[in-house]
């Protein structure tokens, strides 16, 4: 039925035509010239495509045709690209039960193979495992479970795959390479397990004769806990900087020289300028008064009254669970102080805590802890 134009106009318009403005969009609304088909299906608003759908998937159908027609749509949207709307239908097509067992393995083939392109190597290999159970000699699976135990670095396992799938076709390009590949693989992961083995059990030696040290000094060390109590240990702690983030930390540890003297890391604090300096190797026989020397050669510059001289700073260490301090002679070696039987190394770092003599924060400092000469 025609109606008028619009004022002006000099055409008639039929009912229900095209807009010259949105035909595309409404050509594209039209199923027969769709160029993609929606996820999902509203009936109400498409009733053209629900009633479409509905007789392409009748119920009626047999269980085998229906199974095969979503695995040709899994087959469009995969040469699509559309791997995950290729896994809902070759999904569908297997919840349909069929008894054609040719029909599911190639439904969990394909299934599989949409999944290896969306990199779920696990969901694709369990895939290729049940196509191989279906149908033993079903080439394409076993194609498909030797990549997925490539991909999951399980290069024993698509070794054997490939051996398997060699055995139904000899002269399988992809399987003969593959095959190569992952033995190639599989003997570099042994030898670098073969490595590292060698390389832990040279550090645990390395380790124990370190601890052999320490022990022989009666050095105490303590362990970071996991619960709020901390207890002195006999293991050796792994050794960081105390309240340093990993990332800041310059990955120094307590070790033996050439001469078999022990080289600590020492953390320097300054409370009342809440500043720190740290040593990265300080020799068990140096003095402090020695390396006061060096780091107070020039004012740090946040001193600004320029009070931080070696001379003029005293040097503690804090009993942290009598909550006392003890005061350093300077004169002092690094042994000496560890050797105190107050002294507990912490995370394997020795800290000292440095403030000007006599000064208003110090004495505000000590004011109500007991304090211990050394």
């Amino acid at each position: 039925m025609a109606e008028a134009g619009p004022a002006g106009g000099g055409g008639t318009r039929y009912r229900g035509a095209l807009h010259p403005d949105t035909w595309e969009e409404e050509l594209e609304a039209i199923p027969m010239f769709m160029k993609r088909c929606p996820a999902e299906i509203d009936a109400a608003r498409q009733p053209e495509l629900a009633c479409l759908q509905s007789l392409l998937f009748d119920e009626e159908r047999g269980p085998a045709e229906l199974a095969r027609m979503y695995k040709n749509e899994g087959n469009e949207y995969f040469r699509e690209r559309d791997y995950r709307r290729a896994v809902i239908a070759y999904t569908e097509g297997l919840k349909k039960k069929c008894e054609d067992p040719e029909l599911n393995a190639v439904l969990h083939t394909n299934r599989g193979a949409a999944q290896f392109y969306l990199g779920n190597y696990r969901s694709a290999l369990n895939d290729a495992i049940q196509a191989k159970k279906l149908k033993p000699t079903h080439l394409k699976a076993v194609i498909r479970g030797a990549l997925c135990h490539m991909e999951l670095k399980n290069f024993s396992e698509a070794i054997a795959w490939c051996e398997e799938g060699l055995q139904i076709d000899s002269k399988e390009k992809k399987l003969v390479e593959m095959r190569a590949k992952a033995d190639k693989l599989k003997r570099a992961e042994e030898r670098d397990a073969r490595k590292a083995k060698v390389m832990e059990k040279k550090e645990q030696c390395q380790k124990e004769i370190l601890l052999a040290a320490i022990k022989e000094r009666n050095i105490k060390l303590v362990l970071e806990p996991a619960n709020e109590e901390e207890e002195v240990s006999d293991g050796l702690a792994e050794i960081s900087l105390d309240g340093f983030h990993p990332d800041n930390a310059t990955g120094a540890k307590v070790h033996l020289d050439a001469d078999g003297n022990l080289n600590w890391p020492v953390l320097f604090l300054y409370p009342e300028h809440e500043q720190t300096d740290f040593i990265a190797a300080f020799h068990e026989n140096s003095r402090f008064i020695d390396h006061l020397m060096v780091m107070f050669a020039e004012l740090p510059p946040w001193d600004l009254e320029r009070k931080y001289l070696p001379s003029n700073l005293e040097l503690y260490f804090e009993d942290e669970e009598r909550t006392e301090m003890y005061e350093l002679n300077p004169e002092h070696t690094l042994l000496q102080v560890l050797q105190h039987e107050r002294y507990f190394v912490k995370a394997g770092t020795p800290t000292v805590l440095a403030f000007v003599k006599s000064s208003p924060f110090s004495k505000k400092y000590f004011s109500g802890k007991k304090v211990h000469q050394l």
